[in-house]
């Protein structure tokens, strides 16, 4: 017996459990995660298998092998240094691998398994009876259509001698002669007259390996014939068939003109049958294109297309198939399924989904666009913060993705899967914001829930908070923000007893901070302890080159969201676009594209400059401009404004000769201040 301890329940470690376990020779002493919450935890449990969250009580002589399920090399270094010297430490490399070829064969084992019930589906659905043999004349198929005709189970004749079980049976004597025996009649011992055709199988060196024979019942095939004489009996039948189904189904004729509707159209569409037969096809669409139409021209059969239809603009799935007489196209038929209350349920979950994503993260870097140098140098700079738990202040303008990377660092860090709170400082009024961030205690204001509240920093405990607009605070609520900052704890409102936290505070403002503790409207003491890692993330304006990429990811988006299926922006609306300042940076490009797609027909996959809303006036008033005998700059004032700016820093630079300190007293600015200018104008060393 090899015993086993299992380090890491992960995916990696769970399929190595559940693999493991089920070996009579393997003892699994133990599963260790250091999350008490891992996957592999549970089922270690549900097994009878000790679990814990430290693994070097394990690590005695009698331990054979230990399992690194981890990928942590820190980890596989730390039980290297641990084991004992006979134990054999497998790496999470072979665990890796081991895990993936279980997978394959797990994929493996379900696709043999699927094709042989096809293939069992297939052959007990045919109404022909079938009966198969291998090269010994051993019966290796009997399907259900053979049990009927023959009166026989499939279990009592299945790998028995065909000629001892089947009466009559000629499938031995193909065996021998390689020949086959064609529309031969026979009558079974049950008196049941058949037609059979019984052929050799070869393989692919023309051997005989097996032989089939394939038969139905010649009294079925006369009564059938005699069914399909009685057309009219077989056509009111299938009346009565559409109209009694709960479906909706129309039937148009070869030109698109309404043949048939049953009652559950009616009742769906409001619309009678003298409103459709004889009518277009397009009489019932009040939103999406005629799919009878699209059938009738290319005469395939369409499935799942959603439309609206009716004069109450239901929303509708619908299946359309031709009508093929003989290779000749008679029409087609539509199954319109009701999805409006689907939808509405749908939009039920999505709101309760909005809601439950307000406690959790949902972006990374991954859905952060951007291939500009100033921004790839904001991703780097908010990569590295996320391996460390100091606190993180975002600065830029309104609408550049503050957010975003607060979302991107929590799921980057140790944190990710503790809560993420949001909160928007400038939307919540003075007079709650401390009870919302601290919570309160019974009785600590009129309307206070009975046992107090939590707050939202006792809510994000080991997780994150991100506040955001924090140069929005007034002075009071900046004073107990940075005691929480300092001291780790916070006071509930009404309370004494101060609660101890474990937060990782990520802020985020687009006021200048510096600016602001020179008017008064900001203590610098908060300002320290907010400006541990600044990262700086540069407006839409000073990165073009991520306009396009931009543009194509919020166009996917808008697709989702509006239903259309727009694909490109053409070369004339991207220069409109790179040609625009974009005061509201990537939330105002998100509108124009928004906004352009609603002005677009419902068939138009490409976003013109003509769908464009005023923007592209500005730019035509702009480009008018620079065609006057005045030339203008193409500069807005904000843009004069900071070139001014940066030239006058430069010049005192210069004359300090790079002296930060000398230069920060003659533009009469602190040195932090500089510092930020310098970062937000793009200030280097080499231009100094």
């Amino acid at each position: 017996m090899h015993k086993l301890l299992i380090v890491g329940a992960g995916r990696g470690g769970t399929a190595l459990l559940r693999m493991l376990n089920q070996m009579e020779r393997m003892k699994i002493v133990a599963v260790v995660d250091r999350s008490d919450d891992a996957p592999g935890l549970a089922l270690a449990r549900s097994f009878g298998i000790q679990v814990d969250t430290d693994y070097r009580d394990y690590l005695d002589d009698d331990l054979d092998v230990i399992l690194e399920a981890t990928g942590d090399v820190r980890e596989y270094e730390c039980l290297r240094r641990l084991k004992p010297e006979k134990t054999v430490l497998i790496p999470g490399t072979f665990t890796r691998i081991v895990m993936r070829l279980i997978r394959e064969r797990d994929k493996l084992i379900a696709a043999m398994m699927q094709n042989q019930r096809e293939r069992e589906t297939m052959l007990n659905s045919t109404h022909d009876a079938i009966i198969g043999v291998n090269r010994h004349g051993i019966i290796t198929l009997f399907n259900k259509a053979a049990e009927r005709l023959m009166g026989m189970d499939a279990a009592s004749v299945l790998d028995t001698r065909v000629e001892e079980r089947i009466p009559n049976t000629r499938l031995h004597i193909v065996l021998e002669t390689g020949q086959p025996e064609l529309n031969q009649k026979q009558i079974l011992p049950n008196k049941t007259r058949i037609i059979t055709n019984r052929v050799p199988v070869r393989n692919e060196r023309g051997a005989v390996v097996g032989a089939v024979a394939i038969f139905r019942d010649s009294t079925e095939v006369m009564a059938l014939a005699e069914e399909i004489t009685d057309l009219k009996e077989l056509q009111s039948m299938l009346e009565a068939i559409i109209q009694c189904s709960d479906e909706a189904i129309s039937v148009v004729d070869q030109n698109g003109n309404g043949l048939m509707i049953n009652p559950a159209y009616t009742r769906l569409t409001g619309l009678t049958p003298e409103d459709v037969i004889g009518k277009p096809a397009t009489v019932d669409i009040s939103e999406g294109e005629s799919m009878h139409m699209q059938v009738l021209q290319t005469r395939k059969a369409v499935r799942g297309v959603p439309m609206k239809v009716g004069s109450k603009r239901k929303d509708v799935i619908v299946n359309v198939a031709p009508v093929l007489v003989d290779g000749q196209l008679k029409g087609s038929v539509g199954v319109v399924h009701d999805i409006s209350e689907f939808k509405r349920l749908t939009e039920e979950l999505e709101k309760a989904h909005r809601i439950i994503r307000t406690l959790e993260a949902k972006y990374t870097f991954a859905d952060i666009i951007g291939r500009s140098e100033s921004m790839h140098a904001a991703i780097e700079q908010a990569k590295r913060a996320a391996m460390t738990p100091a606190t993180v202040l975002l600065r830029g303008e309104s609408g550049t993705g503050k957010e975003l990377f607060a979302h991107a660092i929590h799921n980057e860090s140790a944190r990710k899967y503790k809560p993420f709170i949001r909160v928007n400082c400038a939307a919540i009024s003075e007079s709650l914001l401390e009870s919302e961030l601290f919570g309160y205690e019974e009785g600590a204001f009129t309307g206070a829930r009975r046992g107090g509240k939590r707050g939202l920093f006792e809510e994000a405990s080991d997780g994150t908070i991100f506040l955001d607009e924090i140069g929005e605070l007034s002075m009071g609520m900046q004073v107990k923000l940075l005691r929480v900052l300092q001291e780790r704890e916070i006071v509930r409102v009404g309370g004494t007893k101060p609660i101890a936290i474990n937060v990782r505070v990520i802020a985020a403002t687009h006021v200048n901070l510096e600016s602001a503790i020179q008017a008064g409207r900001f203590r610098e003491a908060l300002y320290y302890r907010l400006h541990v890692i600044p990262i700086y993330i540069p407006p839409l304006r000073q990165r073009q080159d991520d306009i396009e990429p931009l543009a194509m990811h919020l166009l996917r988006k808008e697709n989702q969201e509006y239903g259309r299926n727009v694909e490109q922006i053409a070369p004339d609306t991207l220069r409109m676009l790179h040609s625009y300042s974009w005061p509201g940076n990537v939330r105002e490009l998100e509108n124009v594209l928004g906004r352009a797609m609603i002005h677009m027909r419902l068939h138009e996959r490409v976003i013109l400059p003509e769908h464009l809303p005023p923007l592209e006036r500005k730019i035509a008033s702009a480009e008018a401009d620079k065609a006057m005998d005045v030339q203008s700059s193409g500069k807005t004032l904000k843009e004069a404004v900071e070139e001014a700016e940066r030239r006058h820093i430069l010049q005192e630079l210069e004359a300090a000769k790079g002296n930060r300190t000398l230069a920060a007293k003659r533009l009469g600015i602190a040195v932090r201040s500089l510092y930020y200018k310098m970062e937000k104008l793009g200030i280097t060393e080499g231009e100094q």
